[in-house]
């Protein structure tokens, strides 16, 4: 296994006081190639937390008790999310009780699992939870602190969306954030609530994309017992769990015609209905929805609805691609690099001026999210504490269509072309490029501005 491969393998901490169940998940996560350490006890769970990097955790919400309250595994909970609020926090409870699941999931919780677990079940669950987890990146994509919500810009284009955001976070108005996939839309969904009178209550997170079809129902409006074959007890959706709090729905263009059209029952009547019940329940959500795709295209072409679009975009946000507000590209570079160096124990202080402006003139097709990876890779090759053009690793362009970009946006293209043929060296870039040393490092600097 490379050095990359191992930075990249998903770790995940078994916290349960029972020797059995450590070992039995471990077999089944390794199966699937990840990496596990167990912790018996809460202390030793702390501490690991502590020592490493992790990807999700899998708790025992009945850590170390024979009382079914499961106050001392919400305790740990509560401190465990304090530490680390973006680690996707799974628990398990042998007791089956709904009501200790929703109180876990509004500490924190990501998603609950009944003892004895299904593997498929728990896979999936996983899989998501590590999913959403890589998409808002692991130092939270525009995030600067989780816990407050700063959003890292310095462009108008950011500014004008921050104004946007100023003015709708404290109420409870719905909003649709549409953008490019990797801009930052779950990193502004969380700073909206962060902002709003309900930062204290839950946030709920739900990927669209991730979840399979069969299961999208039952997660987003729960299910009864024996609603289906593998539905062995009632289990309450997304919704009802983030009941006072926020929902976020993720890449709402995947939703299907079925999924959409209880969507706009729950918005219009603020009723959830579960799979397999005939009894609504009242449920008071603000529902924040994202979306990469075209959905006034997708609307014209039969594929989503026109009513339930005009509920969701109450409010529109757009965010812009990072190529439209180069002014950020510096600033959220050394935010990653500095986070990525102290993740990964380097040291790594900074890029050459080469480096700068090969990310400046790099146009970022995946976006901040894009930016985010690079830098990541970048610190774990450079071997002088500065990152050179040869450690970042960018792709060169595919061939361009001069005809469709703007002047800036062409001068960009082939200074970012030049300097990964000449793999860094601005001197012979120059050579390349026609230019005087001088007048490329004009160039340069402008990029970088």
């Amino acid at each position: 296994m490379t050095a990359e491969e191992r930075s990249t393998r998903s770790r995940i901490l078994i916290a349960d006081d029972q020797d059995d169940i450590r070992a039995a998940l471990a077999m089944v996560l390794l199966a699937e190639g990840y990496e596990t350490v167990g912790a018996a006890s809460p202390a030793e769970t702390l501490l690991l937390l502590g020592r490493g990097h992790w990807d999700a955790l899998l708790l025992d919400l009945n850590f170390c008790t024979d009382t079914t309250s499961g106050d001392e595994g919400m305790a740990l909970l509560a401190r465990l999310t304090k530490i680390d609020p973006a680690l996707p926090v799974i628990v398990l409870t042998g007791w089956g009780t709904i009501d200790l699941a929703l109180r876990a999931m509004r500490l924190g919780a990501a998603d609950f699992i009944e003892k004895p677990w299904e593997n498929t079940r728990l896979l999936s669950i996983l899989r998501n939870q590590l999913a959403l987890f890589s998409a808002r990146g692991t130092v939270t994509e525009l995030l600067g602190k989780p816990q407050t919500g700063k959003i890292l810009y310095q462009s108008r284009a950011m500014g004008s969306v921050m104004t946007k955001l100023a003015k709708i976070a404290a109420t409870d108005v719905m909003v649709l954030i549409s953008g490019e996939s990797g801009t930052g839309k779950g990193a502004l969904a969380k700073a909206i609530v962060t902002a709003s009178r309900r930062a204290d209550a839950a946030f709920i997170q739900t990927d669209m994309g991730a979840i399979p079809e069969g299961l999208i129902e039952s997660t987003l409006f729960g299910h009864a017992r024996g609603a289906f074959t593998d539905a062995r007890s009632s289990r309450p959706g997304q919704f009802e769990i983030a009941h006072r709090g926020t929902l976020f729905l993720d890449e709402i263009g995947n939703a299907s015609a079925s999924v959409q059209s209880r969507l706009l029952t729950v918005l219009e009547s603020g009723q959830v209905t579960r799979v397999g019940e005939d009894r609504p329940r009242a449920v008071d959500v603000r529902l924040i929805a994202a979306t990469n795709a075209n959905l006034e295209a997708r609307i014209a072409a039969g594929g989503f609805r026109n009513d339930l679009y005009f509920r969701l975009n109450t409010v529109e946000i757009v965010l812009p691609p990072l190529r439209d507000r180069p002014e950020d590209i510096p600033l959220l570079a050394k935010h990653f690099l500095i986070a990525q160096a102290r993740r990964h124990n380097r040291e790594v202080s900074d890029f050459t001026p080469e480096a700068s402006a090969a990310l400046a003139a790099y146009p970022w097709p995946g976006n901040v999210r894009e930016l985010a990876h690079v830098v990541e890779r970048a610190v774990l090759f450079t071997e002088n504490g500065l990152v050179r053009p040869a450690d970042l690793q960018l792709p060169v362009p595919a061939s361009p269509q001069f005809e469709k970009m703007t002047l800036d946006q062409a001068e960009r293209y082939l200074i970012q072309h030049a300097l990964a043929a000449a793999d860094g060296d601005a001197e012979a870039a120059a050579r390349r490029l026609g230019l005087s040393r001088s007048a490329f490092y004009r160039r340069l600097t402008r990029l970088k501005d």
